[in-house]
């Protein structure tokens, strides 16, 4: 009763705007960070959003208060050093390429683990789709003006945002939130130094903190929180096509707020990547 309820328009109309909600959360963090990067560098951003969110969600969850196995110590580690990795990358790309394109490429990386987890010839239809979108934004053959090194960075988040799925789902089974705040522990250990030997002690300005903060509660402890209750009343396959507009919600926000504008090309390139996330996600298997 309860599952049809959340397939109905009435029972879909509040978890989908939840999702709306995290999305337009989730780029107005990443816009806000942009206006940081002058002052602290994208290293330093990273290194705040990460930092503050750690000691957030440690001091909500309290991880030791919960037993960890030995044998998921790895595991964990290398889920944060991920998610780190992803977060230096992808605001990295913010530097050089806009938001929406940005996006759009990271989100190749958990495509790609859909892709290959599926068993069916008819999902790979969205790997043509998507490639031919990528395509459109690559600078090769000419077919792209976009900053090459900002692509290579946004590829390179794309890698991190798919490891950081395998190894998520490897110690997805300890209790509450303790794998998320254990990794985001792990992350900052990694990331933080980076930003600190960037910006030093530009970081601890009570303006630059003030950003900091509003950038973790941004595209952090908001869009998570909007997703964990829509997740609770939204089938997971419904879930992953709304989440599939991502790229299309990054490039409007950065239209809106940073005043980004994109070719025709570019956003053809953009739709044709939603499509085949949100195609990816109406096709995949269902887990047994």
């Amino acid at each position: 009763m309860t599952g049809n309820a959340a397939a109905s328009p009435q029972g879909v109309a509040a978890p989908a705007l939840a999702i709306l909600g995290s999305l337009v959360s989730v780029n107005a963090g990443a816009a806000w960070a942009k206006g940081l990067f002058p002052v602290v560098g994208s290293t330093g951003v990273v290194a705040l959003r990460v930092g503050l969110s750690a000691l957030i969600l440690l001091a909500l969850v309290r991880p030791w208060r919960f037993a960890l196995r030995r044998a998921d110590v790895p595991n964990i580690v290398i889920y944060g050093v991920m998610l780190g990795a992803m977060n230096l990358c992808i605001y990295r790309a913010f530097e050089r390429i806009p938001l929406g394109i940005a996006v759009a490429i990271e989100v190749t990386g958990p495509l790609a683990v859909v892709i290959l987890s599926s068993r069916h010839a008819r999902d790979f239809l969205w790997v043509i789709c998507a490639a031919i979108g990528l395509w459109l934004l690559l600078p090769v053959a000419g077919a792209s003006a976009l900053d090459p090194v900002g692509v290579a960075y946004a590829l390179a988040a794309a890698f991190c945002w798919a490891m950081y799925i395998v190894f998520g789902k490897r110690v997805s089974s300890l209790d509450g939130g303790q794998a998320v705040s254990l990794g985001l522990l792990a992350a900052s250990v990694f990331v933080v130094p980076f930003g600190v030997s960037h910006a030093g002690g530009d970081l601890l300005a009570p303006a630059v903190l003030g950003g900091g903060l509003a950038v973790a509660l941004l595209s952090s402890a908001v869009p998570y929180t909007l997703e964990m209750k829509a997740l609770k009343r939204l089938p997971q396959r419904v879930f992953g096509i709304l989440v599939s507009a991502g790229p299309a919600v990054a490039a409007l926000a950065g239209f809106a707020l940073l005043g980004e504008r994109l070719t025709s090309l570019q956003w053809l390139a953009i739709g044709l990547v939603t499509l085949a996330c949100g195609g990816a996600a109406a096709t995949a298997s269902r887990p047994s």
